[in-house]
């Protein structure tokens, strides 16, 4: 098994010379949160596992967030505002003479350029399927809910179009949660599947998205 390593959350958290401020350390934290408990789901991560990853001590994230479910609950809300945000943004950048149209297409540009934040879309996937659990499933209720009233309240779709939205960002959180591009250029169907979902950038995800030897 591969040695986990640290995931770097900013330039000043490989800067030893700066000490970190609270705040600073938090969003650390945070960014190696994201990418543990996207690769490892909530059972499966430690918080033993995302401290070394962030390059703290178990202790410190502890003392921070108290417990793993607390922790996962503030990777999934950073996790959802980052991406209502990336969504917001694109929103905001849209052709004004073709509204719709380059919105949508911003939009889906922004979710697949959250790729570059390891583990957020895996953790949003495994947050999705923890309904049962009495604190996270109605964590991840909500946030799925204001991600459909995005859709249809912000940028306008109509029910069918918002469906066919979030279905398709599944569709790419499934393909990387299963590390599916281990199977590009070897199995036909998987290679027409990212070529289909990625026909103008297919280079850049392919050196982005995790790989099965990769622990996050």
């Amino acid at each position: 098994m591969s040695t986990p390593q640290a995931v770097a959350a900013d330039p000043a958290a490989s800067d030893p010379a700066k000490r970190l401020s609270s705040d600073e350390r938090r969003r650390q934290i945070l960014v190696a949160a994201l990418a543990v408990f996207g690769a490892r789901g909530y059972d499966g991560a430690t918080t033993d596992e995302v401290a070394r990853a962030a390059g703290v001590s178990q202790p410190y994230v502890v003392r921070l967030f108290g417990s793993k479910e607390n922790l996962f609950l503030a990777a999934l809300e950073d996790a959802l505002a980052r991406m209502l945000s990336a969504f917001r943004a694109a929103l905001a950048d849209a052709d004004p003479a073709d509204p719709e149209h380059a919105a949508g297409k911003r939009i889906g540009q922004a979710y697949v350029d959250l790729l570059e934040v390891r583990g957020l879309h895996q953790t949003l996937a495994n947050a999705y399927l923890m309904g049962s659990h009495p604190v996270i499933g109605p964590a991840a209720r909500r946030g799925f809910a204001a991600v459909w009233r995005f859709f249809r309240d912000e940028l306008g779709l109509d029910a069918d179009d918002a469906r066919a939205f979030m279905a398709e960002g599944m569709l790419i959180s499934t393909m990387i949660g299963l590390r599916l591009v281990d199977d590009y250029g070897s199995d036909p169907q998987i290679t027409e599947l990212f070529r289909s979902c990625f026909p103008t950038e297919l280079p850049h995800i392919l050196d982005l998205v995790p790989r099965g030897s990769e622990p996050w």
